[in-house]
């Protein structure tokens, strides 16, 4: 989780896109806690690969601390301080990469109920996709084993698109393919990859075989953002776990059209929100009717239509433009 999300600005300018919140939790905390119910097993540890400590700080670590504690893992931070591509970034971990282990991208979220093929030696988590020649889709054998890894195919190679999570079995294996891939120099498109790591795995008899998520939703810019937060909160709604809108809200004149996160201290007043809205805490609507919108903390929103909107933390706005996108500590009245 070191790059710098610039295709989410502004909302990433003052916070890491992995700790943006969706659906009232950051985005890597969702991620993990959801691997963590695929796995179906103890996690010993959790390490967590960052930037720039001027960028991701000690509130930053403190948070993933948090998270690690709360899966009973302890977390091992780790930084990346140039960017130079996925395989690269596994190996800042080096000290951890031992036994079995997941590796995942911290900007986007699933959903997906499966269980760990014992006789793979990799698992590598795909969804099926209408449109393969838009992504890295894997290729299969008679036996249903992943034999290669096809970067936007031209012609149709399979349906199953990678999604960026991997399980090792032992991924001390992968780790000194990467070791070769860095000795070597070996780089594509001025980055050190895990794909070479992985076909050299593949090369030596290694088994992969497909997890299939039911759901894959993406954060990779305001649009695609939105429209995560709205599919999260219908599942979160249908799931009844958690509890969305908080009891320490306040409602004067207003109606909440569910499914809405509505975080802890929320006012609102003479307004309607939803559906598909997040509000987080300590935040203040008034005479507005918001929906399909994720609003951040400390936020206070006027005379305000809102749809398709994302405005981050400490933001005033008061107007009448509906889909807008703005960042910390902005001002519009």
């Amino acid at each position: 989780m070191a790059g710098r999300g610039s295709r989410l600005r502004p909302h990433s300018l003052t916070v890491p896109k992995p700790l943006i919140p969706v659906a009232g939790q950051p985005i890597v905390h969702r991620l993990v806690k959801d691997i963590a119910k695929v796995l179906k097993q103890p996690i010993e540890e959790i390490a967590f690969v960052l930037g720039d400590p001027a960028w991701f700080g000690d509130e930053v670590v403190s948070s993933l601390e948090d998270l690690a504690k709360n899966l009973g893992a302890k977390a091992s931070i780790y930084r990346q301080d140039k960017p130079l591509g996925t395989g690269h970034a596994i190996m800042c971990a080096k000290p951890s990469l031992s036994g079995p282990a997941v590796i995942a991208y911290a900007d986007t979220l699933i959903r997906a109920e499966f269980d760990l093929d014992p006789t793979a030696d990799s698992v590598i988590w795909t969804k099926q996709v209408e449109n393969p020649e838009a992504y890295g889709v894997v290729k299969l054998n008679e036996s249903n084993e992943i034999i290669e890894l096809v970067e936007k195919p031209e012609t149709f190679v399979s349906d199953q698109a990678v999604i960026g999570i991997y399980y090792f079995k032992d991924v001390a294996v992968l780790k000194g393919k990467l070791q070769e891939i860095l000795d070597e120099n070996i780089m594509n498109g001025g980055e050190y990859q895990i794909n070479d790591g992985i076909k050299r795995m593949m090369a030596e008899g290694n088994v992969f075989k497909t997890g299939t998520v039911d759901e894959w939703m993406d954060c990779g810019n305001k649009a695609i953002t939105i429209e995560t937060n709205e599919r999260m909160l219908g599942f979160l709604k249908a799931d009844g776990d958690e509890q969305l809108v908080s009891s320490s809200a306040k409602l004067d004149n207003a109606t909440i059209i569910e499914p809405c996160f509505i975080g802890e201290n929320v006012i609102l007043k003479d307004s309607t929100i939803g559906p598909y809205v997040s509000i987080g805490n300590n935040s203040v609507i008034e005479n507005s009717s918001v929906k399909n919108s994720l609003i951040q903390t400390n936020t206070t929103i006027k005379n305000a239509n809102l749809d398709d909107a994302m405005i981050g933390n400490h933001v005033k706005y008061d107007g009448n433009y509906t889909s807008i996108s703005i960042g910390d500590y902005s001002v519009l009245e």
